[in-house]
């Protein structure tokens, strides 16, 4: 993410968990993760990109341990806050932005991201990371828009218009990664100018290690 968005979603965090849109949304991406993933309570887990850790919220009762990375201090903030207040023992959270220093963060069992992928410009950097953080065997699940006209962002948008499953596929493979799952779980519905509500699909890309 680049500094306009980082300070972007800093402002847009206390108001965050109050849309249903992306509640429902977490709650579709955790079903996939939970049905096509064996979590088991000896699983590490990292989010990136995690937000308000409503994907995560969905997802920790299952596993043994989250650590919760974003590079938006506001939305840790409103993180940090509903962890203490729910009392949840096995949530860490992170300050950082995996494309500028991935060095110190261990192993996981586990990634996972949601809308995330399309604000980072270089793609195939940030899931070379990912591959180097997971354990052998380990399940990298991507959540993100599927291949849009460019009008779900507008104007000014710096990062990319969604992902063509093929594309994904193949960067996800030549890597080292085989794709376990595939499927389109949610749409995200916005109002656009001097239009109707436009539908976007919201796919669930799982691959493994």
């Amino acid at each position: 993410m680049n500094k306009y968005d980082t300070e972007e979603y800093d402002f847009k965090a206390l108001d965050w968990d109050n849309d249903p849109g992306k509640v429902e949304r977490a709650k579709s991406v955790a079903e996939v993760i939970k049905e096509t993933v064996c979590l088991t309570k000896d699983m590490t887990a990292f989010e990136y990109g995690c937000g308000t850790g409503l994907l995560s919220f969905n997802l920790h009762p299952y596993l043994k341990c989250i650590n919760l990375a974003d590079s938006s201090k506001g939305m840790l903030s409103v993180l940090n806050d509903k962890i203490v207040k729910y009392q949840i023992t096995n949530m860490t959270t992170s300050n950082v932005d995996l494309t500028k220093q991935n060095e110190a963060f261990q192993s996981y069992d586990l990634i996972y991201t949601l809308m995330t992928l399309h604000h980072i410009m270089d793609v195939d950097n940030i899931l070379n990371i990912f591959y180097k953080m997971l354990n052998q065997s380990g399940y990298l699940c991507i959540a993100d828009l599927d291949e849009e006209d460019g009008s779900f962002h507008g104007d000014g948008f710096e990062g990319h218009n969604g992902f063509n499953k093929v594309d994904l596929e193949e960067k996800l493979k030549s890597i080292g990664f085989k794709i376990k799952h595939y499927q389109i779980c949610f749409e995200v519905v916005k109002d656009l100018d001097g239009e109707k509500q436009k539908r976007y699909p919201l796919f669930v890309m799982v691959a493994q290690k």
